[in-house]
């Protein structure tokens, strides 16, 4: 019984020496951080597909107008 009790108290001692340090915060730290960075990535991915689609109508509008220059030429 005493043991028990004495390594409950070493380890409520050691958590909350932790906890005073900032170590408690590591794991919540770095679980925000790989939520952000996931986000990032999913906010690059975006910016690349709206980039893309950009491209995309810039060289539809230009093959349009080439080709209604093509017919006013005639």
């Amino acid at each position: 019984m005493k043991k028990s009790l004495v390594s409950f108290l070493a380890g409520a001692g050691v958590a909350l020496l932790l906890a005073g340090c900032g170590l408690a915060d590591v794991g919540a730290s770095a679980a925000i951080q790989g939520v952000s960075a996931a986000e990032q990535a999913k906010q690059a991915r975006e910016a690349e597909a709206k980039v893309k689609q950009r491209i995309d109508d810039a060289q539809a509008a230009a093959a349009n107008a080439r080709s209604q220059a093509e017919t006013a030429g005639e």
